[in-house]
């Protein structure tokens, strides 16, 4: 290259590695960094639209394209005859903002702020992955979608349509502490139904995600005198929302068919997850739930259910959920709309009886007012194209293959590994046998590649050693589940060894 402007120029045009953004919006975000970054200052003159489309390997309608838009946005500025130059207008980000000094008579002291803070949660045991999970080759773990089943083209159109001119005026006003009209109509008319659940607008309220409506919950029925009953094991994130409010713990027996309900003591509220049960994915029989609810009748006290991976059924007719046979307004539930397509985009919902939600929709307010209109908006229209519907069939049927794998691969592998065959859903809770500690396999299995959730975060007391974990398939390509439990299988012999090992040096 003869030309050392041109090497600069190349070095500073770098474009940003997003390949699923056009190479005009990758050089438009280039030109920013630059500016921003206080490398191209104000009046800089920049290569012609023909040199740098030479430069980059670009056409020059690209570069010109994205000179236009940096010129109507402020960032360069078209001068006649004389060429494209960055505006006096477009400041780099911090230039000129000097530090504050230290005032005068010793160095600043800063606060200690362990006594400071009077509700952590570092330390909490919960669900966790690696910073770079996905470079693992065998991720059993959730918190991905699957881009072989997203349904991009369908939920593009819907944000789209939203998008269009004569939708603004839908979404674009504040909410305040409502919600949009049209998702509320899908919730009641079209996904609730399906569960058994006939709610009025105001028994419904949108939040971010169901770890927001915890939080919600939490906050408006949670204290240190509040007795709380939860499943052990038992669903960690909501229980880490619950424990900021200190309530009074009374951990419930699970077992094969979910919650032991005749062994419940007095209490004030009760946290469920009968669909499937968390972790273990038992189905509360509907003989039990005729019998919680009974419970909470005579001994005065509010259920919780959560509702979570209700429709991922794989054969048959789902029991209804436990908020369908509610008929004294005891059972507040919680539902996740937008967990079947991507953990990221966070709609979940609460039904309950309207005093309630009326108290949830203030501090909400309190909080982020409402969860986003145009997201709300776009998927109300994704509900009511049908869209959820067909993708939830593609998923089940998803998700029962890759179950099957799963299970195949086990009993071949590792068949002293007891588990139940899940009715939906997309995990497998696995008893190791009574040597394994669960969570020193994890580690092991990291070494092979594999990622799999310990048993003992899903416990207020674990047992020591926890010889169960979990395999979630949302996130593994069915082609890697099979050898992922035949690598997990190997850290199984890698980690016998070692307990041998052990027990050799101490006997």
């Amino acid at each position: 290259m003869r030309n050392p402007r041109d090497a600069m120029w190349l070095q500073l045009f770098e474009l940003p590695d997003q390949p699923a953004l056009p190479l005009q919006a990758r050089l438009r975000a280039a030109v920013v960094r630059e500016i921003q970054a206080g490398r191209l200052a104000s009046g800089t003159a920049l290569p012609s639209s023909r040199d740098l489309a030479r430069l980059l390997g670009l056409s020059r309608n690209t570069v010109t394209a994205a000179y236009q838009q940096l010129v109507d946005d402020g960032f360069l500025a078209a001068r006649p005859r004389s060429g494209i130059f960055v505006d006096a207008g477009a400041r780099a980000a911090g230039v000129g903002v000097e530090a504050p000094r230290t005032p005068s008579g010793g160095a600043a002291r800063a606060p200690d702020w362990a006594p400071r803070v009077k509700r952590s949660l570092q330390g909490a045991r919960t669900l966790s992955k690696p910073a770079r999970w996905r470079d693992y080759a065998y991720p059993f773990v959730y918190g991905h979608h699957d881009p072989q089943l997203f349904p991009t083209e369908d939920f593009r159109e819907c944000c789209m349509r939203t998008l269009a001119r004569a939708q603004l005026e839908h979404w674009t006003p504040d909410f305040e502490t409502e919600d949009m009209p049209d998702l509320i109509e899908q919730l009641r008319t079209r996904v609730l139904p399906k569960r058994g659940v006939f709610a009025l607008p105001e028994e419904i309220i949108v939040t971010v995600g169901a770890q927001q409506a915890f939080q919600l919950l939490a906050e408006a029925l949670l204290d240190s005198r509040t007795r709380l009953g939860f499943e052990e094991p038992g669903y960690p994130h909501a229980r880490n929302c619950f424990a900021l409010r200190r309530p009074r713990w009374v951990p419930l027996r699970v077992d094969a068919d979910g919650v032991v309900v005749d062994e419940i003591p007095a209490l004030d509220l009760v946290f469920v997850t009968p669909s499937q049960q968390s972790p273990t994915t038992a189905t509360l029989s509907l003989q039990r739930r005729t019998a919680l609810l009974q419970a909470a009748d005579a001994q005065d006290f509010v259920v919780i259910e959560d509702d979570y991976e209700a429709e991922n059924l794989y054969d048959g007719v789902p029991i209804p959920a436990l908020k369908s046979l509610d008929r004294s307004g005891r059972v507040v539930y919680v539902g996740s709309i937008a967990k079947s397509l991507a953990p990221a985009l966070r709609l979940g919902y609460i039904v309950a009886p309207a005093p309630l939600v009326a108290e949830l929709r203030h501090l909400r307010h309190v909080v982020v007012r409402h969860p986003s209109a145009f997201l709300q908006h776009a998927y109300a229209l994704y509900l009511s194209l049908g869209h959820h519907e067909s993708h939830a069939r593609r998923l089940n049927q998803a998700m029962r293959s890759r179950v099957a794998a799963a299970a195949e691969a086990l009993q071949r592998t590792l068949p002293d590994f007891a588990f139940r065959l899940p009715q939906g859903g997309a995990s497998l809770w696995v008893q190791a046998p009574d040597w394994v500690d669960a969570a020193e396999l994890a580690l092991e299995a990291r070494r092979h590649g594999v990622l799999i959730e310990p048993g003992d975060v899903f416990y207020q007391e674990a047992p020591q050693p926890c010889p169960c974990f979990r395999l979630r398939l949302s996130s593994i390509a069915p082609d890697r589940i099979a050898p992922g439990i035949e690598a997990l299988a190997r850290a199984v012999a890698d980690l016998r060894a070692r307990v041998r090992a052990r027990q050799a040096l101490a006997g």
